[in-house]
């Protein structure tokens, strides 16, 4: 019972993680068509980012949240400006290579300045062990799980509610219709790109908390691919459920059977959905008449 308890928790911890990084993935995707292959990479510039300002510049951790943050943004809107806005009109797939080509250009960036070995930061979230069921949790996986379930609430009251949220909404629904009633396509380009760096700044930031500040933080941001496939490209529901899902499921097969076939079980349900519902369980099923 003990064990099954701590890989749940574990398994939620990783999964609320997850989801932050897919709801960016989705942000973009919903606003603009784009399939952002370095959003992994986004998870990485974040946690250096923090432990640049955390660690070598020993600035108190909410301004190196501050910090982060403003970089995410300036990076994000960057990114949209100068490399995809002048794809605008090219065919999917170049715009795919190009995101592509964005994620190995961060990453040799991230290695030019930090090197590839791990990085020593000392704890952000306290971890004093906490007692549930029988189970030994660290606090510091507790806390991960809250602090991602109050950022996707704001993001999700944001995206449902706000003026912002709802041109959002509209563009992604139908560009032309958005522009006729004064909306800034490209100005909810920006803001796409830049909520989606800074929900990856967050997610790094708790990731390499509970784990460590290495380049394997890329690798984990690639499996928001089996959760936004699982969840919908286009759902917010579905990014949140998707990668609880992939998160539990990921830890229990890692305690379970063999942590070999946990690295890929996320990638086993992608191919699974794509051949079953490849539109995921709440995404939009679009059928188009020719």
């Amino acid at each position: 019972m003990s064990t099954a308890v701590n890989l749940l928790i574990f398994g939620l911890a990783d999964g609320a993680i997850l989801a932050l990084a897919a709801l960016g993935f989705v942000l973009i995707y919903k606003a603009t068509a784009v399939i952002n292959f370095a959003q992994g990479e986004f998870l990485l510039v974040g946690a250096y980012t923090f432990y640049t300002c955390f660690v070598i510049f020993q600035l108190p951790i909410t301004v190196g949240i501050l910090v982060g943050v403003v970089v995410a943004v300036l990076l994000g809107i960057v990114v949209e400006r100068l490399i995809l806005r002048p794809m605008i009109g090219q065919s999917h797939i170049s715009i795919i290579m190009v995101t592509i080509g964005l994620s190995g250009l961060l990453n040799a960036i991230v290695q030019m300045f930090f090197g590839t070995g791990v990085r020593a930061q000392p704890a952000v979230l306290p971890s004093p062990p906490v007692s549930i069921l029988g189970a030994t949790i660290p606090g510091n996986r507790l806390l991960a799980i809250l602090i991602a379930a109050i950022v996707l609430t704001v993001l999700t009251i944001f995206f449902q509610k706000s003026k912002h949220g709802i041109a959002m909404r509209s563009v992604a629904d139908d560009e032309q219709a958005a522009m006729t009633v004064g909306i800034s396509v490209r100005r909810v380009y920006a803001m796409s790109w830049a909520l989606a760096a800074v929900s990856a700044l967050i997610a790094g930031i708790l990731l390499a908390d509970i784990t460590a500040v290495d380049l394997h933080i890329a690798s984990f941001g690639l499996m928001v691919f089996p959760v936004v496939i699982l969840g919908g490209l286009d759902s917010v529901p579905g990014t949140i459920i998707g990668g609880l899902t992939i998160g539990i499921v990921t830890q229990l097969v890692s305690g379970y059977l063999d942590p070999g076939l946990a690295e890929v079980i996320p990638y086993i349900i992608l191919v699974l959905i794509l051949l079953i519902r490849p539109y995921g369980i709440f995404g939009e099923k679009r059928i188009e008449r020719v």
